[in-house]
């Protein structure tokens, strides 16, 4: 276990921030569930043989240069010998749901980030937990013990800071920043582990010569505002480790999505819209789960060879699988596909909780048809997925089955 900066004391009223992240989450929990495996590099996403990418490397397979979000032809190309398994969320959500009650133990102020990833306020529990750092140590031998899976932790004054201390030691790290010592820390690190700086902001920084964090701490904050106007304030606060975000334990996602990568380029209409059908089943189903209503839909395309758009509509907040997939398909014929399609996705956002929107008095088609959802989302529960389904979906499902799929 690697673990760096010890904290010296500090002051009464320094917050004590943890992010804890597990270390290749998907394939780490495979590596455990089949002992086989460990010590080998594993690969959990699409079919190789597929047009799918990468969710998740071991680090044995990361030697090889495999990243998540890798095109998984790629990945194959770089380590052919990998065990390539497909994703098994249901799994993944249960072990994420044991880790995050883990959590739950140490502090009520719990934020979960993603399946894999939490942010934890330890602040003031010294009196029961002894110091943060003792906190952190108990937190991950409690994932190693009862999950069997090692995570990375930061501790530091602010979520910021946390966060990106904990992706320094990876794998089973422990990196503290002391109040107090945040610059000095910041300080050698490239200026891409900066929130908001991608590809872009970089070679923008970097045209300046600033490559480091420490080198952008010397820029003086009206220089980085005229240039890169409001983002350059945050850029300034944050290369000194400003963060005053609280944890938030409660806090609404931000978007409900789904996507499919097509096995071959596909340029069918109707088929399109028989796959963002399916995709709005299924994020209205997860939008009912959470208790949630969606004002915004998004569709995103990716055109061959690798062009992505996203094009967006606001309206009446709804948890109506129907309602969704015509939001969609309107933004789809807008938008006039005369090219191949690669990959086609549905998401749903400005989340907000379900029941306080006008569309069932406007519609009340839209209310028989959430209360028969209900009614599909209770067999789905007993029977399993795909129990009942729109008869729309039904061709799609039998084609599906026919390739292999299930």
């Amino acid at each position: 276990m690697a673990e760096q900066g010890v904290p010296r004391r500090g002051s009464r009223t320094a917050r004590a921030i943890a992010h804890v992240d597990m270390d290749a989450f998907y394939a780490s929990i495979e590596q455990r569930d089949r002992p086989e495996l460990r010590g080998k590099p594993v690969i959990v996403g699409a079919d190789p043989t597929g047009r799918g990418v990468v969710s998740a490397a071991s680090y044995e397979a990361r030697e090889y240069g495999v990243r998540s979000a890798m095109p998984i032809g790629r990945a194959a190309r770089l380590c052919p010998h990998a065990a390539f398994l497909p994703v098994d969320m249901a799994k993944y959500r249960q072990v994420s749901l044991q880790i995050m009650a883990i959590l739950a133990d140490f502090s009520p102020l719990v934020e979960p980030v993603s399946v894999d990833e939490a942010f934890v306020d330890l602040t003031g529990t010294e009196r029961l937990l002894g110091s943060p750092l003792e906190a952190v140590r108990q937190i991950k031998a409690r994932i190693r013990c009862e999950t069997g899976l090692t995570a990375s932790a930061g501790l530091a004054p602010n979520k910021f800071l946390a966060k990106v201390a904990s992706d320094l030691e990876k794998p089973d790290g422990l990196v503290v920043v002391p109040p107090g010592g945040e610059s000095t820390f910041l300080a050698p690190l490239p200026v891409e582990r900066i929130w908001g700086v991608g590809r872009v902001t970089a070679k923008a920084l970097r045209e300046l010569g600033i490559a480091t964090v420490g080198q952008l701490q010397g820029v003086p904050r009206a220089v980085l505002v005229r240039r890169f106007g409001k983002h350059g304030e945050d850029l300034h606060d944050l290369a000194f480790g400003r963060d005053d975000r609280a944890v938030e334990p409660f806090g609404v996602p931000k978007s409900v999505g789904a996507e499919e990568t097509f096995e071959a380029d596909l340029r069918d209409p109707e088929g399109l819209k028989t796959t963002l059908r399916a995709h709005a089943e299924r994020v209205a189903a997860e939008l009912r789960e959470g208790g949630f209503a969606a004002a915004r839909v998004t569709l995103k395309l990716r055109l061959a060879p690798f062009e992505t758009h996203t094009r967006s509509v606001t309206g009446e907040p709804t948890q109506d699988g129907l309602e969704l997939y015509q939001r969609a398909v309107l933004l789809l014929d807008r938008e006039r596909v005369t090219r191949p399609v690669r990959l086609i996705g549905l998401s749903a956002s400005r989340l907000g909780p379900a029941g306080v929107g006008q569309l069932d008095l406007l519609d009340p088609a839209a209310l028989r048809r959430e209360r028969l959802a209900r009614v599909v989302d209770r067999l789905t529960e007993r029977f399993g997925e795909g129990t009942v389904v729109p008869a729309a979906l039904l061709t799609r499902r039998s084609s599906r089955r026919g390739a292999g799929s299930v």
